[in-house]
């Protein structure tokens, strides 16, 4: 599984020029399912985005998480995360979870936050949408549940 995460004044995800979900200050996060990924990948993701230290603190330090900061989550899935342009120009993407595998498991880490007690908005699954951000720093964050990178 794997997150790009955005450090973000604001954030928005709109399909149909229809807006679904906004947040202000937080994170955007865009994630990908990776074929055979499973709750173990997931509780791994939650558990670093939460958790992630890269909000000042009184002293202007990147030491305070999205918890401890009770920021706002936009959450968007984006299977093209997996995507493999090591070869040719066009990207191939075998690594992607199955549509009903990496809904579940996108639906799942939506979950997870709530529980967690952050406001969390999302996109929609395997629908084209605009994600606008103004991204806060810039701070952005790469995160793989397998560590290949």
């Amino acid at each position: 599984m794997r997150a790009v995460v955005q450090r973000v004044s604001s954030a928005s995800v709109s399909v149909n020029q229809e807006s679904i979900g906004q947040i202000q200050k937080g994170f955007l996060v865009l994630l990908g399912v990776e074929r055979g990924d499973t709750d173990k990948d997931l509780h791994y993701i939650v558990e670093k985005v939460a958790g992630l230290r890269v909000f000042d603190d009184e002293e202007g330090r990147m030491n305070r998480s999205l918890v401890d900061t009770q920021g706002e989550l936009l959450v968007v899935s984006q299977f093209t995360l997996l995507g493999d342009a090591r070869h040719g120009k066009r990207p191939s993407f075998t690594q992607s979870a199955p549509p009903d595998e990496a809904k579940r498991l996108y639906e799942r880490a939506v979950v997870l936050f709530r529980e967690k007690g952050i406001k969390t908005e999302t996109g929609q699954f395997q629908a084209h949408m605009e994600v606008s951000l103004i991204n806060d720093g810039p701070v952005t964050i790469l995160i793989d549940s397998r560590k290949t990178f």
